[in-house]
């Protein structure tokens, strides 16, 4: 049985982690370093870092906050935000990084996915994909959610797979900080369109909405949440328990020290 990941995500603005609705009203949480630590020693299995601005205001992704957050963790970390080259991957793989998430830098140069799966594997290679419904069809959107890009979502999530991308993070812009459960049509699609892990994010405001996930959309290899997480509202050595008990297969402890994601 394939172990289920549990991945908190850091969405950073200005050097703070923020957290809004729908992508919109974002409001100051914490430091990323402080908060990816607190994950890193309690349970998380890996830890997503999104500089949410870095594409929309056209600068790089901030390497310094992102070397002292990587010098603080013992689990995989993925970067994204603001990746346009393969300089972009290099630089944030430097500073710790083990995997790189592409969105808006792929929608532009969708040869970038191919570049970077041949030069660092497919493994490193994350495709994070913002989708929301319009007039009843899911489509593609750009800029941390604002530019409708006019793409059918599982397009170019098909397209992207066959180009090298080794995972595929689906955020979904309705349900993003609703806290009434995952987009399960929505993902139940993706998982019968692709092959690579998939990974969930958006919805999420209870255990009951990870155990739904993974009984009901069995092919989804991680769930993906922040705010639950920041606020206190689960924690994820009880979820992971829940889960368990459930009978759905979780990583339960990790050493702390040299080798980041070394299970007991």
């Amino acid at each position: 049985m394939i172990t289920k990941r549990i991945i908190p995500c850091l969405d950073v603005r200005d050097g703070r982690v923020v957290k809004g609705v729908n992508f919109e009203g974002l409001q100051d949480v914490s430091s990323p370093v402080e908060l990816g630590r607190y994950y890193s020693d309690n349970g998380a299995d890996e830890l997503v870092f999104y500089d949410i601005t870095a594409s929309a205001e056209g600068r790089g992704l901030f390497t310094d906050i992102l070397r002292k957050v990587a010098e603080n963790i013992f689990i995989p970390l993925t970067v994204g935000g603001g990746i346009n080259s393969l300089e972009d991957f290099d630089r944030v793989l430097k500073c710790g990084a083990d995997k790189v998430s592409v969105n808006s830098g792929a929608l532009r140069n969708p040869e970038l996915i191919g570049d970077a799966a041949r030069r660092y594997g497919s493994q490193c290679v994350v495709l994070s994909v913002d989708v929301k419904r319009v007039d009843g069809v899911f489509r593609v959107f750009a800029r941390g959610g604002r530019d409708d890009t006019g793409l059918l979502a599982l397009e170019w999530i098909k397209r992207c797979e066959a180009m090298g991308a080794g995972e595929i993070v689906v955020n979904s812009i309705d349900t993003d900080g609703v806290k009434r459960g995952f987009d399960t049509e929505l993902l139940a699609l993706v998982c019968e369109a692709v092959s690579v892990p998939v990974i969930a994010s958006g919805g999420a405001g209870c255990i009951e909405d990870f155990v739904t996930l993974f009984e009901r959309l069995p092919n989804v290899d991680a769930g993906l949440a922040a705010s639950i997480f920041h606020f206190g509202e689960v924690q994820i050595p009880k979820l992971k328990a829940e889960l368990a008990d459930r009978g759905i297969c979780v990583r339960k402890e990790w050493t702390y020290g040299k080798h980041r994601g070394a299970e007991i």
